[in-house]
């Protein structure tokens, strides 16, 4: 019954994600917003798996997942379904999460691995780049948090 529900247009892109925890925690996250699709990209770790459950809590049986070899692969994907690409990442000519305004209902966010971000050429496709303002001497969050702050923020209007 879950799975009939209406879903946001939204799709994540995990880009090499490293951590199985943080696979888990991006599927528990977008099965909290009712996110449309999950693709796991190159290296990050696919469902079964007792790592992701731990995290995942049963949501990789709710959130409909698709695994492709690279990110641009993934992006080609989400273009011929008519999904915008950004993301999220601090780059110049980034946008701030906070002026996030997407003229297009149907967005693809890509994710980048924990160590070195979204790959240059990834972005170097996509629509544009968001990133979260930080005041911190780190300028870094980890990836299951980056997701649950750009959903909400993305998403908190449709929440009502």
């Amino acid at each position: 019954e879950f799975k009939r529900v209406n879903k946001q247009p939204v799709i994540l892109i995990l880009d090499n994600v490293r951590s199985l925890n943080n696979v888990g925690s991006a599927f528990r996250t977008a099965d909290a917003f009712l996110i449309e699709e999950i693709i796991l990209c190159g290296l990050t770790g696919t469902p079964p798996n007792k790592e992701i459950e731990k995290t995942a809590l049963g949501a990789t049986s709710t959130v409909k997942w698709t695994y492709l070899k690279t990110t641009l692969e993934a992006i080609d994907y989400v273009k011929n379904k008519n999904y915008i690409p950004f993301a999220i990442e601090q780059a110049v000519d980034s946008i701030s999460l906070n002026k996030f305004k997407s003229t297009n209902d149907c967005l693809a966010l890509v994710f980048g691995n924990e160590v070195y971000g979204v790959e240059q050429d990834v972005i170097d496709v996509c629509a544009g780049v968001i990133e979260i303002p930080q005041a911190g001497s780190k300028h870094s969050l980890n990836i299951s948090v980056t997701i649950g702050i750009v959903l909400w923020e993305i998403l908190r209007e449709k929440l009502g």
